[in-house]
């Protein structure tokens, strides 16, 4: 089953913003896209961190889970000196769940973005 919701940005390519199988969630990469206005929102890396966390979170929900229900993320840097400022609002967000995950640098992301988080959570 198809994920949208109008809370969090529109796809900007040829994907869904995720895809339930059973009781399982895969969540597209999320970026600090304001589903309001489109503009990203990112004058630093801790507000950028945020916006995404916030898309994702409104992502899950959509798809009938939250952050205590996410199994694993993979958060995206275009700059490894932004893990620690990115780890602790993902800390924050994600309170006592501990998802697995992986940190991966990259070179670029879209729309100039800093930060993209994907995740896959359970449902229910």
């Amino acid at each position: 089953m198809t994920i949208l919701t109008p809370k969090a940005p529109q796809p900007i390519g040829p994907y869904s913003q995720a895809i339930r199988n059973g009781d399982i969630l895969f969540c597209s990469g999320q970026i600090a896209l304001d589903p309001v206005s489109g503009a990203m929102k990112n004058a630093s890396i801790a507000e950028e961190a945020n916006q995404v966390l916030e898309n994702l979170r409104e992502v899950l929900r959509e798809g009938g889970s939250d952050f205590p229900q996410v199994l694993k993320t993979t958060i995206f840097l275009t700059d490894m000196n932004d893990f620690t400022a990115v780890n602790e609002v993902y800390g924050k967000a994600f309170g006592d769940a501990k998802p697995a995950r992986s940190t991966i640098a990259v070179s670029a992301l879209p729309k100039g973005a800093r930060v993209e988080i994907e995740c896959i959570a359970h449902v229910g």
